[in-house]
Order: C-alpha cells, then sequence, then structure tokens
C-alpha cells in the first residue's frame, strides 16, 4: 500500500463522543500530513443497537469540526457504498471465501444450548468460552459430519460462521503507538464472523472493507487492542496484507478537584447520591447525601485521596461510599462525568429519540469549532515546542502518529474554557457580532452600538454569550442595586452630587473622552475625590460595582438613557434614606 488511506468507522448507535472526534480528527490529520486520503464509512451492521438519526448527527458533528472526508456515505467515492448495511453482496463472497478455508467453520448450537454449557461450567466455578478447548464437543461443522450440516442448512436451522483460532500458536503483535507485544491464540476464543441473520460481525466487517477500501493504517481506540490478534489472523486466513494498526489512549475523568466550589458542591453531591442510592439503595438518600458532600469539602485538601483509600472502622455506608467515589472519580471519560460536572462531552447537542433527553453539545455551549478541534488535538498528542494554539492546518503539517502519547490522556475543563477563551480573543468584533446576530439572543440594539460592546467586554469573553450576560446593563437598566455595594457607593450627599452631575452632563458631548474629562472637571470644581461620583455613577448605570470604565458606559447608553438611569437610582435612594 503505496498510498495512505485512513477511515473513520463509526457505529449509528448514539451521538459521537469526543473520543470518537479524537480517532476522526487523527485520522484526518494524518491523511493530510502524508498527503493521503480520509474515509468516513459507517458500520451499522448492529440493528439491535441502531439509533434513528445518529448517522446524520456524525455527518454534521464531523463538518462543524472541519473534519471533512475524503469519501463518505453523503459524497460517495470509488469504492462506495460506505455504509455497511448496502455492502452485504460483498460480504457474503468473502464469507463464502472463508468457509473454504481452515480458519473458519459453521456453528448451530442454538442460545438455549449454549446457557446449558455455560450453567454447567458456572456450577464448577469455570467461566465458559466457544475456543480451541471447548469447539469439539459443540454442535458445529467440526463436530458434525458432511450429511449432517448438510441435513441442518437444508432444513434452514440457523447457525453463526465462527473463526477458528489456531491452537497454541503465539502471534506477534505490532502497533505503532504502543510498539510489539505478544499473544498466545490459546487465550483467545472463536468470535463469531457472521450472525444467524447473514450479516457479518464487526470483526470480519472491518477487515472486508479495510480490505476493499485500501486502507493502509487503522487508527482506533485502545478498546480494539484485545481484537489485534483475531484481526491480524483474518488477514492471513483472507491472504490479504493487514494495515498498520494504532490504538489510542483513553480520555480520561478530568481532576475532580478542579470541578467542585462551594457554588456548585450541592448539585454536585446530589447527581452522586441520585446514582449511588440507585445502585444501593439498602441506603437512604439523606445519609447518603451528607456523606458524599463531607468527601466533597474536603476535594481541594491534599488529604481527599488519603481519605478515600483509608477503610479502618468503616461503616457498610462509608464503605461502600467510598468505593463508589473511587470508581466514579477514575477511568475514561463518560457522558455521566458530563451530566454531574456539568460540560458537554458531544460536539453537539443530541436529543435521544427514544426519551427526548438532550444531551448538550460543545457548539450550543458556546464553543468555536476552531477551539473545540484544538483541545481535541492536544489529548494524547504534542506538537513541537509544546506550542497550544494551532490552526486545523498547522495540525496536519506537524502531526506525527509515532509520538501520539501511549498513556491516558485527562480531560479538562478548565482547560477547554482557556482553548475557547484564546479563540474568541482572535476572533474580530465583526465576526463576533455576526455571531452574536446568529444566536438565540434578540438583541434589540443597532450593530454599531454592539461593535462598541464586544470591543469593550470581548477581554473578558470565554463564551460568545458572556457578552451579553456580563454586559446585560447595556441591554436594559438595573432592576435592582447590589446591596452591598450600595452601602459602599451611597450615603446622604450622593444624591444632590448626582444631582448636581446631570447638569454637567446635559452640556457635554456623549463621546468617551469628552465626559471623562467632564467627570473630572466636575470632581475638581466641587473638590470631590472621584470615588464619590463613579462609584455612585457606576451604580446607577449598572446596578453594582462591575463593568468597563464609566464613560464607556455612558456614551453606548447615549444622554437621554444615562440620565434616566441616575434619575432612578437618586429616587430610589432617597426613598430609602428618608
Amino acid at each position: 500500500m503505496d498510498k495512505v488511506r485512513v477511515r473513520f468507522a463509526p457505529s449509528p448507535t448514539g451521538p459521537l463522543h469526543l473520543g470518537g472526534v479524537r480517532t476522526a480528527l487523527y485520522d484526518y490529520l494524518f491523511a493530510k500530513n502524508q498527503g493521503g486520503e480520509f474515509v468516513l464509512r459507517i458500520e451499522d451492521t448492529d440493528t439491535a443497537r441502531y439509533v434513528e438519526g445518529a448517522e446524520e448527527y456524525i455527518e454534521e458533528a464531523l463538518e462543524w469540526c472541519g473534519i471533512i472526508a475524503d469519501e463518505s456515505p453523503k459524497k460517495g467515492g470509488k469504492f462506495a457504498p460506505y455504509r455497511q448495511s448496502e455492502r452485504r453482496d460483498i460480504y457474503d463472497k468473502y464469507t463464502e471465501q472463508i468457509l473454504k478455508t481452515d480458519y473458519a467453520y459453521i456453528a448451530f448450537d442454538t442460545p438455549e444450548e449454549l446457557d446449558a454449557i455455560r450453567s454447567e461450567f458456572e456450577a464448577k466455578n469455570e467461566v465458559f468460552s466457544y475456543d480451541n478447548k471447548t469447539r469439539n464437543r459443540l454442535k458445529n461443522s467440526l463436530t458434525l459430519s458432511e450429511e449432517e450440516v448438510q441435513k441442518l442448512l437444508n432444513e434452514k436451522k440457523p447457525y453463526v460462521v465462527r473463526f477458528k483460532m489456531p491452537v497454541d500458536r503465539t502471534l506477534n503483535l505490532e502497533d505503532i503507538i504502543r510498539g510489539k507485544s505478544s499473544v498466545n491464540t490459546n487465550t483467545l476464543d472463536d468470535k463469531v464472523l457472521v450472525k444467524n441473520d447473514g450479516m457479518p460481525t464487526y470483526h470480519f466487517a472491518n477487515i472486508i472493507d479495510d480490505h476493499e477500501m485500501e486502507i493502509s493504517h487503522v487508527i482506533r481506540g485502545e478498546e480494539w487492542l484485545p481484537s489485534l490478534g483475531l484481526h491480524t489472523l483474518l488477514y492471513e486466513a483472507m491472504g490479504w496484507e493487514a494495515p498498520q494498526f494504532a490504538h489510542l489512549s483513553l480520555i480520561l475523568k478530568p481532576d475532580v478537584s478542579t470541578l467542585i466550589d462551594k457554588d456548585n458542591i450541592d448539585s454536585i453531591t446530589k447527581s452522586f447520591t441520585e446514582e449511588f442510592v440507585a445502585k444501593n439503595d439498602q441506603f437512604s438518600f439523606d445519609e447518603s447525601a451528607a456523606l458524599i458532600k463531607s468527601f466533597f469539602s474536603e476535594v481541594k485538601s491534599p488529604r481527599f485521596k488519603s481519605m478515600l483509600a483509608e477503610n479502618e472502622k468503616d461503616n457498610p455506608l462509608t464503605a461502600s461510599v467510598k468505593q463508589f467515589l473511587k470508581k466514579g472519580l477514575s477511568g475514561k471519560l463518560s457522558k455521566r462525568d458530563g451530566d454531574k460536572f456539568g460540560f458537554p462531552v458531544f460536539p453537539l447537542n443530541f436529543t435521544d429519540p427514544a426519551t427526548g433527553n438532550i444531551s448538550k453539545g460543545y457548539r450550543e455551549s458556546g464553543y468555536l469549532p476552531e477551539a473545540f478541534i484544538n483541545m481535541v488535538s492536544l489529548l494524547g498528542w504534542s506538537p513541537a515546542n509544546d506550542r497550544e494554539i494551532l490552526s486545523l492546518d498547522e495540525m496536519a503539517k506537524e502531526f506525527d502518529l509515532y509520538k501520539v502519547h501511549k498513556a491516558g490522556a485527562r480531560f479538562s475543563k478548565e482547560k477547554s474554557e482557556w482553548f475557547n477563551h484564546q479563540y474568541i480573543q482572535k476572533k474580530s468584533n465583526d465576526e463576533l457580532l455576526t455571531i452574536l446576530r446568529n444566536s438565540d439572543l434578540s438583541l434589540n440594539i443597532s450593530d454599531d452600538k454592539l461593535l462598541k460592546i464586544i470591543h469593550l467586554m470581548k477581554e473578558r469573553t470565554t463564551f460568545p454569550i458572556e457578552i451579553y450576560e456580563n454586559g446585560k446593563f447595556f441591554f436594559e437598566a438595573p432592576k435592582y442595586y447590589d446591596e452591598k455595594a450600595s452601602k459602599k457607593a451611597w450615603n446622604e450627599s450622593t444624591s444632590e452630587i448626582l444631582n448636581n452631575l446631570i447638569l454637567k452632563l446635559n452640556g457635554t458631548d456623549f463621546n468617551a473622552e469628552s465626559l471623562k474629562q467632564s467627570v473630572h472637571d466636575f470632581a475638581e470644581e466641587k473638590g470631590l475625590g472621584m470615588g464619590k461620583i463613579m462609584m455612585p455613577l457606576r451604580l446607577s448605570l449598572v446596578g453594582e460595582l462591575k463593568g468597563p470604565d464609566v464613560p464607556d458606559i455612558l456614551e453606548i447608553l447615549e444622554k437621554e438613557e444615562s440620565i434616566s438611569r441616575i434619575n432612578k437610582a437618586i429616587q430610589h435612594f432617597n426613598e430609602i434614606l428618608m
């Protein structure tokens, strides 16, 4: 295989997970780096778990990320079709071929018969496996005569095709990321290659498709490592050259200490407690919640991990909670982690067609696709000079599959937000204006004003909506005045000061420079410190002691609205102080 051809082959059984996006991205980057081709193939042979709309979701998500396939079900290509359910004739041809070798056989065992044998093994505290030690006592073409096999076929008895695993053979395997390894075939079972409905399983279909589509490199998650021996043997059985394999490490759960604070500890405790009680219904919700919260209260302490490890004098509830937390706070990143801690694990919103439940996506959470894909790229790979901000083209130029990390990559909510902030700063004001206009926000304000607001608020912004949320006072007058700020900014003389300031403002051009000078002159004329003017003025305009420079706020609000807000604040505090 002279040309690099890679494929991303998701199953449409639900939304595309963060890990799936990374696999697709690394496939894409490797192909582009090597001047090769990136194929999107939909592996939809698992009809029992098929989810309506999942395929369309996968395609839309990849397009949003900028990961555009050279060949796909939508785009087509010379190796079409790219949907496994449409390749049945191809699979049937190769099923016939492998059955003519000594690497496969037909098995007629019914589920009931297999259950009975499984029970026999369990009675002896053994685990049943359909393998080279048991297959010669089961109902298959290895133990039945040709006449018996033909009779069962004529009677249309259901059967599966199984791989005949060689006996006591050492396989020397090689992986681009993980290096060399070996496995003895006695540890491997006789996997089903073709189900009783005639459709191939993943194991058989994917090697057929990879061969037919001339795939040179298979990049996939480490969960497929145990199948590497089988797949290598399948290529051997068919007489084909195997592609090179690269198995990506897991994306790990985030460090819980970075996620819990005083503002969210109650909601996170509730989420964990609900899951705990569902699995341990012998314990009450309130007692469990109190104990879980007590652990989370110490999450930022160096003692936290040792607290979970201690087991002296633990009562049943404490022991169960510790075990639950240790397991729940480690391992692979999952959708549940996102639900508990309030961050997305899918690129786009996904609505479950069965339940109507909506899983939040990065796009709908306000992430820019460039920031999202940049963050994902560094979950397991480091470019030269430890650069962090790279465009998709820059990633492709630098990407080296041999430098992908073996160790698991820990997801960080904080870091994902940092990336988005960096890319927001790189956007022009006009680009952010377009994003806000295309959002769900109804902003009854001119583009000129909105551009000024964006300019003032951009530096403090991580998500586009924060321009509105943190600058809400630009769009509507304050409905209340922060109590703590009011005590600091307002006293008996403040109303008179602001009434006089209004007279000054009425004669001032409402641009920031003129307003700044006018307020400064007013302070000098009255012999006042700037704090006695600026703090109550800011409180009148914003409702709190926050926001950009007061002259900038005044300019955007304009004279009529600014003076109206000052008068409203004077009236409010006069009534309180009376």
